[in-house]
C-alpha cells in the first residue's frame, strides 16, 4: 500500500508552487493504474488522465498568481457514486438503468470545484448505499472488506489516490469504513453539508461525510463544505470524555474493547477526564426504530423505479424495499420523531454530566475477512440516529495487522469543536 499524502500538506505545496499540479496529477494516475487491479476503489474511466491533465492546466491558467489560489487548489477528490456529478453517470453500484435516477450535480461538489478541487472520479459504493457490496478490497489486506457503503471512498484515501473523498452515512457508512481502512472519517451534524444532488437513501438521516489522512486537512475541507462554518479557537482545555457503558458498548468484540480501554488508560495518564455513564439500555429499540425509518424512506425513494425494474435489484436491497413497504405511516412518524427526542436526551445527559465528547470504538472490531459483506454499523448507529457529529481517529492495529478506530461524537452543531478537540487528541496520542 502506498503512503498517502495529507490533504493539508499537498494543498499547501500546490498553492505555493512547491509542487506542480500536472506532474502531481500524472503521479496519481500512475498510482491508480498500478493499484486498481488489486483494490478496485474507483469506477473505471477511460481517458481519466487526459481529462484530469486538461482540468489541471485550466486551473493553473486561471490562478497563475499563487496568492490567489483557493483553499483546495489542485486537491484530488474521489466522489461516492451516489452523488450526481456533471460528466458522469450515477450508477450507485446497481444494474438498474442509471437514467432512472438522473439529476443535477450536487451542491457540495460544486463547492469543491469552486475551492479549486479536481474530481479524481467516482468511487465504488454498495448498491444504493446499502449492504450489497461492490468489488473494493481493503488496502491493508485485500482479503478483507474495506467496509461500506462508502467503500471506494475510504479505500481510495487509504491507497493514496486522493487526499480527500466524499461519502455518505445513513447508519455507519463513513465512520466504519474509515476505521477499517485506517483513515480519518468525519460525519458532520445532520444537514450541515447540503444533500441536494444526492441519490437519497433516507432523507431524515442521510449525512454527507468526508475521508482524509489528517485532521488539519479535515478542518480545511469542512470549512469549504459545512454551512456556516466558524473556525473554533484552539481549545485551552482537554475535553471530558463520556464512555457510554452498557449494552451498546458491549456490542464490540473483545479485541476492540481491549484496545479501547488501553487507549482510555493512556489518555487518563495524560490528564483527560474519563466519565463512565450507563447509556442506551434500549439500544435494541433504537436500532429497530432506525431500521423502520430508513427502510420506509428507502422504499419511498425507489417505489416507482422498483415497480419497473424489481428484477434488477440485488437480494438484500430488494428485501429492504419490501420491508420498508410494510412500515405503517404511524410507525414512520414515530421513528422520525424519535430522532429529535433521542438527540434531546443525549444533549441533556451531556449537560448533566458535564461531558464534551462521547468516546467509543468506531466499529465492533477490525475489518472482517471477505468482501461479500461490509461489517456491522451498530457502533455508529446511535450517533447517526441523533444526527450529531462524529469522527473516526486511527487507534492502532488489531493482532491481524488491520486498523482499529476510535469514535468521538459531540453535541448537535458542535462540529468545529469536535475537530479542534480531535486535533488535540491526535497530538496527545501521536
Amino acid at each position: 500500500m502506498s503512503r498517502p499524502t495529507a490533504l493539508s500538506s499537498i494543498v499547501d505545496a500546490l498553492r505555493a508552487g512547491r509542487r506542480e499540479i500536472v506532474p502531481y496529477v500524472n503521479e496519481i494516475c500512475d498510482l491508480v493504474e498500478a493499484q486498481e487491479p488489486r483494490i478496485e476503489a474507483m469506477l473505471p474511466e477511460p481517458g481519466r488522465r487526459k481529462r484530469l491533465i486538461k482540468e489541471a492546466e485550466a486551473l493553473q491558467a486561471h490562478f497563475p498568481n499563487k496568492g490567489d489560489r483557493p483553499a483546495l487548489y489542485g486537491a484530488l477528490v474521489a466522489v461516492k457514486d451516489i452523488f450526481h456529478l456533471s460528466g458522469f453517470v450515477t450508477k450507485a453500484g446497481s444494474e438498474v438503468p442509471p437514467e432512472a435516477f438522473a439529476g443535477q450535480e450536487a451542491t457540495c461538489i460544486s463547492w469543491l470545484r469552486d475551492a479549486g478541487a479536481l474530481i479524481l472520479g467516482k468511487s465504488v459504493t454498495t448498491e444504493f448505499a446499502y449492504f450489497e457490496p461492490g468489488p473494493t478490497r481493503n488496502p491493508h489486506n485485500p482479503a478483507h472488506t474495506p467496509g461500506g457503503s462508502s467503500s471506494g471512498s475510504a479505500a481510495s484515501v487509504a491507497s493514496g489516490y486522493c487526499p480527500l473523498a466524499l461519502g455518505t452515512q445513513t447508519a455507519g457508512s463513513v465512520i466504519r469504513p474509515a476505521a477499517y481502512c485506517g483513515v480519518i472519517g468525519f460525519k458532520p451534524t445532520w444537514n450541515r453539508i447540503p444533500t441536494n444532488g444526492l441519490l437519497y437513501f433516507s432523507r431524515s438521516v442521510d449525512h454527507v461525510g468526508l475521508f482524509t489522512q489528517d485532521i488539519a486537512g479535515m478542518a480545511l475541507a469542512a470549512e469549504v463544505l459545512c454551512q456556516a462554518w466558524r473556525r473554533a479557537p484552539e481549545p485551552d482545555n482537554l475535553p471530558v470524555l463520556g464512555i457510554p457503558e452498557g449494552p451498546y458498548l458491549e456490542q464490540a468484540e473483545p479485541e476492540a474493547l481491549n484496545a479501547f480501554e488501553h487507549r482510555l488508560s493512556g489518555l487518563e495518564e495524560m490528564g483527560y477526564a474519563i466519565k463512565r455513564i450507563p447509556m442506551f439500555p434500549d439500544i435494541d429499540r433504537i436500532r429497530h426504530l432506525h431500521l423502520q425509518l430508513i427502510s420506509a424512506e428507502f422504499a419511498g425513494e425507489h417505489k416507482e423505479v422498483y415497480a419497473r425494474y424489481s428484477e434488477r435489484y440485488r437480494p438484500r436491497t430488494a428485501e429492504l424495499i419490501e420491508t420498508g413497504m410494510k412500515v405503517r405511516d404511524e410507525e414512520l412518524y414515530t421513528a422520525r420523531r424519535h430522532c429529535a427526542q433521542f438527540r434531546a436526551e443525549l444533549e441533556r445527559k451531556m449537560h448533566q454530566e458535564d461531558i464534551d465528547l462521547w468516546a467509543s470504538p468506531a466499529a465492533k472490531g477490525p475489518a472482517p475477512e471477505g468482501i461479500k459483506a461490509t461489517g456491522s454499523p451498530d457502533m455508529n448507529l446511535p450517533w447517526t440516529h441523533a444526527g450529531v457529529p462524529a469522527v473516526t481517529l486511527p487507534m492502532g492495529k488489531a493482532e491481524n495487522g488491520l486498523p482499529l478506530g476510535l469514535q468521538l461524537a459531540a453535541s448537535f452543531g458542535a462540529d468545529e469543536y469536535l475537530l479542534a478537540w480531535s486535533r488535540k487528541l491526535v497530538e496527545s496520542i501521536g
